[in-house]
């Protein structure tokens, strides 16, 4: 896709998840081959911008409008993220497996729900509908988590 319609994209879905025009939103494109991630989002609540970034280079989704959509939805979900966090931070000592265990409980669910809310809106207005199963192909099959495991029998 190129940039000019992936920039559209962004100011689609601004718009859209009516995000604009109390924030300002700009996408900014990642072609460093050494960055891991397909898309993030740094927030500055202060001064109410926000910069959506994209790999342009070795993405591992393909769909990059529910990428758009998804890291909008943070932005739409920071309050409660924020509130969430230093719930966590201010009842538990860092490094402690209460700590761990509601950070990672949080911060799964975080994904899980932004991840859903994108692929319903994707669903309902996107341009392209088609979900990104790249994370997916490259996990284990259900089949290969067993190998190696002793039979029970």
């Amino acid at each position: 896709m190129e940039k000019a319609e992936l920039i559209s994209l962004l100011e689609k879905w601004s718009s859209k998840l009516r995000i604009t025009p109390a924030w300002d939103v700009r996408l900014q494109f990642v072609e460093d081959r050494d960055w891991r991630k397909t898309g993030d989002i740094k927030i500055d609540c202060d001064d109410r911008k926000a910069i959506v970034l994209l790999n342009m280079v070795n993405p591992k989704q393909e769909n990059l409008e529910e990428i758009i959509i998804h890291e909008l939805l943070h932005l739409k979900m920071y309050p409660l993220d924020q509130v969430t966090e230093s719930l966590i931070t201010s009842n538990f000592k860092e490094g402690t497996a209460e700590y761990d265990f509601a950070y990672t409980q949080f911060f799964t669910a975080l994904e899980q729900t932004v991840e859903e809310f994108a692929k319903c809106f994707l669903l309902e207005f996107g341009e392209n509908k088609n979900l990104s199963f790249g994370r997916c192909s490259q996990q284990k099959s259900y089949h290969e988590l067993f190998d190696g495991l002793k039979n029970l029998e």
